[in-house]
């Protein structure tokens, strides 16, 4: 999901910063360290996954520290620009009000006494990006990314140079403006290569705005369910059901959902179940395309399997599936088994010699724009679920930039009756073999990608 939770001690005493909503991982780490946590911090009201945080501090007697000026419906200890919090007797943190994801945005620094060696930046300052600013709707983007600006410029100005640097956000898709390969860095690091502490104004505004893409659509339901103060998860194993009853629940509109990988899949599963493997970003995207409250049913290979998915799930606010299967598709299928075939690019390029084929790109439309293959059909992952009746008739091959989302989507087309070709391979490889790609830059590429 990119998002990572942090946990701090001395040896005693503990605290934890934006806690993702399984608390059990923490409380682990607690119980094995013989720690006590005293304090939870949030950074902000999250945008993309539902906070631990209320349920922590309920589980373990802590302080829970939300901004005084956030909008909550519950209790908890108001903290806000320039307040200071002791832990134990070594730990000092210092809030600093850093708006530009959110308004109500706040970094903690993290001090001895002394000066401060680590910051913990939310979605503020990230490792070469900043956290993005349009998540609380476009009549607010412009204020919050010049917010962000100015925001980074007094992280800068007020920590040394040698201070860490932790940021929630950034570590996967949508959450962060942009990406970075960065696993560690600091203030110092941060000042002379990100963006935001090396352009103008004017020039990052600019920047940022127009590389912003889409953002998974569940994260409208986080920012109320967070502020509304989630309980802790259920994370125990749901009903059983057999091959009857999960064709019951496809036939009444529920999601069946085969987290196997897009090869497995291909080669055989239940008529009329999507595709969401384990193996890529299951969660980012299952919330993304479902229709929010369709009940969910899981199908693994293993309980282990499913117990993933169910702890990723309760992360975005899908609490308890619906039911659950393990095993493989013959015992979830009561007739016989769909399957669709996997090929290259370099097969696609082979077959257009031969016959007219479908191509759909279920890239994101930024994406398609930079380069496509010419005369692809783009409907956007996230679109196709309810646009699916657009593509268009023939032998439909479907392509992503890797495989996982062409996977989920073909899963889509052959749920809707008909017979896909999922492109498993990097889309770097598909001029490679031949393929005619349309760039901005072309004369006519619009004409000819829309040919």
């Amino acid at each position: 999901m990119g998002d990572r939770s942090y946990l701090v001690h001395d040896g005693q005493v503990a605290l934890v910063v934006d806690p993702q909503r399984d608390i059990d991982r923490l409380l682990a780490v607690l119980e094995a360290d013989g720690v006590r946590l005293t304090h939870v911090l949030e950074t902000h009201i999250h945008n993309d996954y539902v906070t631990g945080g209320l349920a922590l501090a309920q589980a373990t007697g802590a302080s829970y520290l939300v901004n005084g000026e956030d909008e909550v419906s519950f209790d908890r200890t108001p903290i806000t620009d320039g307040d200071t919090v002791q832990v134990g007797s070594r730990m000092r943190i210092r809030a600093i009000a850093t708006p530009g994801h959110t308004f109500t945005h706040l970094s903690y620094a993290l001090s001895d006494g002394e000066e401060p060696y680590a910051v913990f930046t939310g979605g503020s300052l990230l490792y070469g990006a900043t956290g993005r600013p349009d998540l609380l709707g476009e009549q607010h983007t412009d204020a919050l990314v010049r917010h962000q600006h100015a925001s980074a410029h007094r992280l800068a100005s007020e920590l040394p140079d040698a201070a860490e640097v932790y940021p929630t956000h950034g570590f996967g898709p949508f959450c962060s403006a942009t990406q970075s390969e960065a696993t560690a860095s600091t203030i110092g690091q941060e000042k002379r290569s990100n963006p935001v502490l090396t352009q103008d104004e004017e020039t990052y505004v600019r920047e940022l705005l127009h590389g912003l893409g889409p953002w998974p659509a569940y994260y409208a339901q986080m920012g109320p369910a967070n502020a509304g103060g989630p309980t802790a998860p259920d994370l125990s194993p749901v009903q059983e059901a057999d091959a009857i009853e999960l064709r019951r629940r496809i036939e009444a509109g529920e999601w069946v959902v085969d987290l196997r990988s897009r090869t497995a899949f291909a080669a055989g599963h239940a008529l009329g179940t999507f595709n969401f493997g384990l193996d890529g970003a299951f969660s980012t995207y299952l919330g993304w395309l479902i229709e929010w409250g369709t009940p969910v049913t899981l199908l693994g290979e293993t309980v282990e399997d499913v117990a993933t998915a169910q702890r990723e799930l309760v992360r975005i606010g899908i609490d308890r599936p619906a039911a659950r299967a393990t095993g493989g598709p013959e015992e979830w299928a009561v007739d016989e088994l769909g399957r669709f075939p996997v090929a290259t690019f370099a097969e696609l390029a082979q077959v257009r010699h031969h016959r007219e084929v479908v191509v759909l790109d279920v890239r994101r439309a930024d994406e398609h724009e930079g380069a496509a293959i010419a005369g692809a059909v783009n409907i956007p992952i996230h679109e196709l679920p309810r646009r699916v009746a657009e593509v268009p008739a023939g032998e439909v091959w479907v392509h992503c930039a890797s495989g996982y989302r062409a996977s989920v989507a073909a899963s889509f087309v052959a749920a809707a009756g008909r017979t896909p070709v999922a492109i498993d391979d990097s889309f770097d490889n598909a001029e490679q073999v031949g393929l005619h790609l349309v760039r901005p830059d072309d004369t006519g590429a619009a004409e000819r990608a829309d040919a």
